[in-house]
């Protein structure tokens, strides 16, 4: 099995069946139904089965997660951007609740990360010093057994690769509820309302927890990040791992699409997504490019077309970019695009689409055909 992370690396593991997998968007080539298929499938009679059909006892699911509020975003146009992870958002959540916030550093150099991350308002560091890389059964016994000792509110984690596999089995294990990919929090000391984004970012949602503790995953690029250096005890933990029970090993890492080109070090960024429509329109770009004496990068659509080298790719799954210029091209926004370079000094926006997420954080947004829009910016600048 592979899993991939920000930068270009390739995780290789293998693991026992039968297992749960979830599959990145692309991973297959799409097929597409035959319009006989179709009305084939429009003749059958749906089998539409309920909880209790699935032997699952509706009043354990029900109660605890209740969606208040569903509406469109607002600009973040004349939003200050800032950085900030899972550790970050504890501090602000441990201080509207009057509580104290621990952090958790399981595996690899324990003591370095534990140093890192003593930042101000961490009140305890509890470190597990058990095997090298990532484990989901080892990270998943291990926040289980700390949450007995500790007794939190409220357990966070990243909304990242790992923090999506360890955090809902945490939450399973200890009958928790969870809620994932929150882009806001706001708690009045007994009920906690998490903010979503869905449909692309074209609507925002609110989710009450109605419950005394919860899981929460953590949307990066949020929240201020935290600073200062911190004076928060650091314990180490003494974890019970039952190695029975761990059912995946990491084999290896992979560095996908190297090359000579690092776009994290541009200082001026040209990126294009799906609106360039076909591989042979790069060209118009390439020439943007040259005429600003820039780097080229791209959105994830078009490395996984093979029309740019895995290096060149932006976002929560290539590389992330703050440089002092970045220009999208024909590039929507998708959440794990806009996390990975949201960070830029000044961001300019050309699109067709006056909605489109990427629209909402441009400082600059140019709403009209990119065809007619890059010939003109690179007549400009030559």
């Amino acid at each position: 099995m592979r899993r991939e992370f920000k930068g270009g690396v390739e995780e290789l593991t293998t693991i026992d069946l039968p297992a749960v997998l979830t599959i990145q968007t692309g991973i297959n080539e799409p097929r597409y139904a035959s319009l006989r298929g179709i009305r084939q499938a429009q003749r059958k009679d749906l089998d539409v089965q309920t909880l209790s059909d699935l032997g699952v006892d509706e009043s354990a699911v029900e109660g605890n997660l209740a969606l208040t509020e569903m509406y469109e975003p607002e600009s973040e146009s004349d939003v200050t951007v800032f950085e900030g992870g899972a550790d970050d958002t504890a501090g602000q959540l441990a201080d509207e609740t009057g509580g104290d916030l621990h952090l958790a550093i399981i595996s690899g150099p324990v003591d370095d990360f534990a140093e890192k991350a003593n930042r101000d308002g961490v009140d305890v560091i509890h470190t597990v010093a058990h095997s090298e890389e990532f484990n989901h059964d080892v990270y998943t016994q291990a926040i289980a057994q700390l949450y007995d000792k500790v007794g939190p509110q409220y357990v966070l984690a990243p909304n990242s690769v790992n923090g999506l596999d360890y955090a809902p089995a945490v939450a399973d294990q200890l009958d928790l509820p969870i809620v994932t990919d929150t882009v806001g929090l706001e708690t009045d000391g007994e009920t906690l309302r998490a903010n979503r984004e869905m449909y692309g970012v074209k609507v925002e949602t609110s989710v009450e927890i109605d419950a005394a503790s919860a899981v929460v995953t953590i949307r990066s690029a949020e929240w201020p990040i935290a600073e200062g250096t911190g004076d928060a005890a650091i314990e180490a933990f003494d974890v019970e791992i039952d190695e029975d029970a761990i059912g995946s090993s990491v084999t290896g890492f992979e560095e996908v699409g190297g090359g000579d080109v690092d776009i994290s070090e541009a200082d001026v960024l040209v990126s294009i997504g799906r609106g360039i429509e076909e591989e042979e329109n790069l060209d118009i770009v390439r020439e943007l490019v040259d005429a600003l004496d820039a780097t080229l990068s791209s959105s994830r659509p078009i490395v996984d077309n093979g029309w740019l080298p895995k290096n060149r790719q932006g976002g929560q799954s290539g590389k992330v970019v703050t440089p002092d210029v970045y220009i999208a091209i024909g590039i929507s926004g998708a959440v794990q695009h806009v996390a990975g370079m949201k960070g830029s000094d000044t961001i300019v926006a050309i699109n067709t689409d006056p909605n489109a997420p990427i629209m909402d954080i441009a400082d600059y947004a140019i709403h009209d055909d990119l065809f007619d829009v890059v010939p003109a910016l690179t007549e400009q600048f030559q």
